[in-house]
């Protein structure tokens, strides 16, 4: 993984330990050998843990988990800050403030002070108080901050694991490390107690040489884990937009149906109000048809009646006025013998 050799670790000078009189007995499962005085560090074991922990830390920045590179020795600082600017770590290089990682809320005010003379200074093209005095102590409040905190000013969640350049020098950041539970990777050499370490590499702490072969070993797999971490985060995105997509594919489809079904259900509703209109109009049309016959029917009867009437009148208005003259002739006749 990290690729490599022993004769990488040889040419660093990462087998060389302390003296023999400063070694601490739990690290002789480490030591090869002693010459002149000085024990000789098994690089065969450390060439192991050394994939061991890049693999872990792979799997750490695959989890989505950010990585605290902790080295305030001064031949380090230089070199793990670079390495891990580089693969996009957090780092503490300057000093380890005490209670960063237990007393995190402390740290975010300070940092969130920083913050707010750089916004000072950036709103105005840099002058921090128009005062000589007041900004001149400004300066040396933001300078300060930003060389304690400017590593970790990001780091707004514990990181995911540690990686340490001297566990003697930076007992406190293990300490604290230990007791929130976060893993702790690190160079132990033969002065120091590995029980403290979740991932122990072996190997000298103070070569420069020897530091910066691991510093670039794990920028270089770190960096390697980030870029698969965004594949699998765009392809994660992807799926998810495209279930998205077909769920409101699906739910379009389904609305169009319901608004079809309905509108099948009103026009048939309709069909069957309009017939039944019709039937309706159809029974008026006929009773109104019925009682114009039997109007009609009953027009005829009266006049009809009417007829038969005025008949009967005339021939009684003739009858009653019949003449005398016409009745005395006939009763002269009677009488005559």
């Amino acid at each position: 993984m990290t690729g490599l050799t022993l004769k990488d670790l040889l040419d660093a000078g990462l087998h060389f330990g302390h003296q023999t009189r400063r070694w601490n007995p739990k690290m002789k499962p480490y030591i090869f050998d002693k010459r002149n005085g000085i024990h000789i560090i098994d690089l065969t074991q450390t060439i192991v843990k050394l994939e061991e922990a890049a693999a872990f830390l792979r799997d750490v920045v695959l989890g989505g988990k950010k990585i605290l590179f902790v080295a305030t020795k001064r031949q380090a600082q230089e070199v793990v800050r670079k390495a891990a600017e580089e693969c996009g770590q957090f780092h503490m290089t300057a000093r380890w403030l005490g209670g960063t990682l237990t007393n995190n809320q402390t740290i975010r005010r300070s940092v969130r002070r920083m913050r707010q003379i750089e916004a000072i200074a950036r709103n105005n093209n840099g002058q921090l108080s128009p005062f000589k005095k007041e900004a001149a102590s400004l300066r040396r409040e933001l300078d300060k901050l930003q060389l304690n905190l400017g590593g970790i000013a990001d780091m707004e969640q514990m990181p995911g694991a540690l990686v340490v350049f001297d566990i003697c020098r930076e007992e406190i950041a293990v300490a604290e490390a230990n007791r929130l539970g976060i893993p702790v990777v690190a160079v132990v050499d033969t002065n120091a107690d590995p029980d403290l370490i979740d991932y122990v590499i072996p190997g000298n702490d103070d070569a420069i040489r020897a530091i910066t072969l691991v510093a670039d070993a794990f920028a270089k797999v770190i960096k390697d884990a980030n870029a698969e971490w965004s594949r699998l985060a765009a392809e994660r995105n992807r799926r998810i937009e495209a279930e998205r997509a077909a769920e409101a594919a699906a739910l379009a489809a389904r609305r169009a149906a319901e608004r079809k079904d309905g509108k099948e259900g009103t026009e048939g509703g309709e069909s069957a109000a309009a017939d039944a209109s019709k039937t309706r109009l159809s029974k008026q049309r006929r009773s109104a048809a019925k009682i114009a016959q039997e109007a009609v029917a009953a027009a005829h009867a009266a006049i009809e009646s009417k007829a038969v009437i005025a008949e009967a009148t005339t021939a009684a208005a003739a009858a009653e006025t019949t003449t005398p003259s016409e009745e005395a002739p006939a009763a002269a006749a009677t009488e005559t013998p």
